[in-house]
Order: structure tokens, then C-alpha cells, then sequence
């Protein structure tokens, strides 16, 4: 999965070598920031979509949410900058209700969120992210609980095979696997590097060049932040916040991410199949939504020529109605999770 919005390097907002954010012109299109209001930037980095709202209309508020102290600490100089217009949080997008009724608001003009890693994350190697340079075998967004290298060593075989399969999309996720149990009887697994090398020595190089140990990471970064399950919540917290005519944004990269968000919007904006000819259609719910995009939104050429990391990535949005909220949908719930946690719950992949 591709990084979020910074170019390689990139420090905190206001810093020295602060980059643009993928799609910023879209998404403040999509968000109409022009017109003043109140918004919840809910997966704040270093900034870039949080200083874009603030300069669109003098009276703009935000609410910029991260679960990383490292963006938190980082984000302080902006948020001196803009005194009582930014209120930067220390939490998870998925509880972005929750967060803004904390600050006093009980609704919203428009919700951002920009799923995956930061650039400012994966370059760290001690954040144990990537593999480009050896580290710790981290990945925790939140820099606190269990870590990469704790699931690796403590999980079962068909445990790890799940996360590699079903998160990283990774067809030889059994044999991985398998190798992993082996080795960690020898020796337990501490670094970035003991994993990337096992799985490079079980997988061949892609034509296209992608390191072998590509979705294996993935896998294991999704698994240890909940970051599909963040982002249900996150979509139905938005539903619940926005009010009528507000804007849901959302940039993903990765087709797991944008599956989730494309089935979301399709039901709430009444477009997700409700019959067939063998079936009676059901009664279709009110939309919460009305589209925005049409499809996904990518980048241009020339934004992916300034930052390849931004390729991949896709935009969707919706205005909300005055429709009530709906319950959660068990559907797009059941997408991110493991086959094993869906069935417990009674569900079906």
C-alpha cells in the first residue's frame, strides 16, 4: 500500500520540508472549503489538508485528528499558528464523533480522510514500517500495544496465513507462513530485515520490481492497526457527525481501502443492488448520501510525475441529506475483517 500525501522526506507541518499532500486541489474541491465552516481532518499527518482548509475561508474551523504522537508533536507550531481555528486531538479516526462532540461541536460542514501510511512514517526506519533500511519490527501507528514483531512471533500458523492472504493479498501467504513458524523456534523475530529476507527467499521478484516482502508488510501493518476497521467506523462516524449537505472525502490507496469505501457510498447513495430477477427487490433505505464523484477521482500526470507515491491513489465523496444515520452495515463491517472474526460474529466472506 502506497504511502499518504508526503514526498519522500517529508517533516511536519510547517517544517522545513513540507510537501503537498496527493490530490489537495481535488479535495478541497470535493470539500467546498470555500464556504466556511467547520471540519474534522481526520488523519492529520503532516498537515497538508489541515493548512489547505484553514487558508480556504478566514473562518474555518478544524478538528485534525492522528493517532501518531510523532504528527501530534509535529503539528504543534500550526496549531499555534491558528490559535482557536485548529484543535489538534490525539485519537483514532474512527471515533471522530466522539472526538468533535469533545470540542463542542455537535455536527460538521465536512469530513477528510486519507487512509494508509504516512510518507513520514514509512521513512522512519524506526518505526519498523518498511524495509528499505532495517529497524525494529514495529508498525505501530499509535507507538503503544502489540507490535509487528508480537504478532509474528505469537500468532498461529493459520493466523499469520489470514493476515498475508486476506490483508497483503499475498497468493503464497501459507508458505510464509509455514517459514515463519519454523524459523522463530530457532530465533524470534526483532527486525524489519530477518522478516524481509525469509520472505524474499520464498518469493521471486515481480517484473515490475516490487520488493516480495511488499504484501507481507502490508498485511502486517493492516492487522496490527486495525486500519480496515478504523475505517468503517470512521465512514459511519462521519455519517453521524455531518450535517445536511456536509462533505465525506475520502483518499485511499490500496484496492482493499477502496472497495470498502465504494460499497459505502453505493449503498448510502441508494445505488447498491437491492433485488435480481429471481429475487424481490427490498424496500431501498432513504440515501444519506448524494454523490459527489462519479467513480473514483485519481491524480494527474503531472502530480504523479512530482510524487510517485501518489499513483495509486483514488478519491470518493458524498454531500450527506437529511436523512437520519443508518445502522452500520454488517457488509462493509465483514470486508474488514479476517474470515475467522467475520464467521464468529455470524457473518460470511
Amino acid at each position: 500500500m502506497m504511502g499518504r500525501g508526503d514526498g519522500p522526506g517529508a517533516g511536519a507541518a510547517g517544517g522545513p520540508s513540507r510537501h503537498v499532500p496527493v490530490l489537495l486541489e481535488e479535495v478541497g474541491t470535493a470539500l467546498d472549503v470555500t464556504r466556511g465552516g467547520a471540519f474534522i481532518d481526520g488523519t492529520f499527518g503532516a498537515g497538508g489538508y489541515t493548512r489547505a482548509i484553514l487558508d480556504g475561508h478566514p473562518q474555518n474551523k478544524v478538528i485534525a485528528i492522528d493517532r501518531d504522537p510523532d504528527a501530534i508533536a509535529g503539528g504543534a507550531s500550526l496549531a499555534a499558528k491558528f490559535k482557536k481555528r485548529l484543535m489538534l486531538v490525539s485519537g483514532r479516526f474512527g471515533d471522530l464523533d466522539e472526538v468533535a462532540r469533545a470540542q463542542g461541536f455537535e455536527s460538521v460542514d465536512g469530513v477528510v480522510l486519507d487512509i494508509g501510511v504516512s510518507s513520514m512514517q514509512l521513512d522512519q526506519a524506526e518505526r519498523g514500517f518498511s524495509f528499505r533500511n532495517d529497524g525494529p519490527l514495529d508498525m505501530r501507528m499509535e507507538q503503544s500495544g502489540p507490535s509487528a514483531a508480537d504478532l509474528v512471533n505469537e500468532s498461529s500458523e493459520a493466523e499469520l496465513a489470514d493476515i498475508f492472504y486476506h490483508y497483503g493479498e499475498e497468493r503464497r501467504a501459507r508458505a510464509v507462513a509455514r517459514a515463519i513458524i519454523e524459523m522463530r523456534r530457532r530465533q524470534p523475530f526483532e527486525t524489519t530485515r530477518q522478516l524481509a529476507d525469509l520472505v524474499a527467499s520464498l518469493i521471486r521478484q515481480e517484473p515490475s520490481g516490487i520488493h516480495p516482502a511488499t504484501r507481507v508488510f502490508q498485511g502486517l501493518r493492516i492487522a496490527v492497526n486495525d486500519e480496515l476497521g478504523e475505517l468503517v467506523r470512521a465512514l459511519h462516524a462521519a455519517e453521524g457527525i455531518l450535517k445536511p449537505g456536509g462533505r465525506l472525502v475520502v483518499v485511499t490507496f490500496h484496492s482493499l481501502e477502496d472497495r470498502i469505501v465504494k460499497q459505502f457510498f453505493a449503498a448510502r447513495t441508494g445505488r447498491a443492488a437491492t433485488g435480481s430477477r429471481h429475487l424481490p427487490t427490498a424496500a431501498a433505505p432513504e440515501p444519506t448520501f448524494d454523490a459527489i464523484t462519479r467513480g473514483p477521482v485519481g491524480p494527474s500526470d503531472q502530480e504523479m510525475a512530482r510524487n510517485p507515491r501518489a499513483r495509486s491513489a483514488k478519491l470518493r465523496a458524498g454531500a450527506r441529506t437529511d436523512t437520519p444515520p443508518q445502522e452500520p452495515l454488517s457488509a462493509i463491517t465483514m470486508l474488514a475483517e479476517l474470515p475467522q472474526t467475520a464467521e464468529k460474529r455470524g457473518g460470511r466472506r
